[in-house]
């Protein structure tokens, strides 16, 4: 079996799925919060995790780029920050999660497993082999998978035992209960 464009898409969606619920377990009035007054706060982390993806989007489905020599990336996430700086109620972050995370799982579900295999280049002052365009896509989902580790760890703090967590205490519980029955 080989894992192509449709398990990338729904591997991306469960991963867009769960970052979600958190952000819908988490009260509207706890989206200022802040672990460290260096830290983002949750509106900010979770509209970071929703628009992040466009840096790789940019790179694969509007320029297709097949090396990085030239790429301003400066000007990239320079918009991104721009982006995330919009002040957003729970509301709207949760519809820009849903929305954005749409975008970039319908763009998955349409490639090819040439176009996956192809290898992008660095220039030199990189100092980095070449990587697979499979390699770079996967990289929005380890990147989302990152920071919704800090929104759990967020939840905790805030007094919220994250959902995963819920459904496996509950499998545990059901498994203790079959057992002893």
């Amino acid at each position: 079996m080989t894992y192509g464009s449709k398990e990338l898409a729904q591997s991306f969606r469960t991963v867009r799925m769960n970052t979600l619920e958190a952000a819908r377990d988490i009260p509207e009035d706890k989206y200022d919060f802040r672990p460290t007054p260096e830290n983002k706060s949750v509106e900010k982390l979770l509209t970071h995790i929703a628009l992040s993806y466009r840096f790789q989007h940019q790179l694969q489905a509007v320029e297709k780029r097949s090396t990085m020599e030239g790429f301003d990336f400066q000007a990239v996430m320079a918009e991104l920050a721009e982006r995330e700086a919009t002040p957003r109620t729970k509301s709207e972050v949760i519809a820009l999660l849903e929305d954005e995370g749409e975008v970039w799982a319908t763009f998955l579900d349409g490639l090819s497993d040439e176009f996956l295999a192809e290898t992008v280049s660095f220039p030199p002052e990189f100092s980095q082999p070449p990587k697979s365009r499979l390699e770079m896509i996967l990289s929005v989902k380890e990147h989302e998978m990152h920071h919704r580790g800090q929104v759990m760890l967020i939840q905790r703090m805030l007094g919220i035992v994250p959902h995963l967590t819920r459904q496996r205490e509950a499998r545990t519980a059901q498994a203790r209960e079959a057992e002893a029955g």
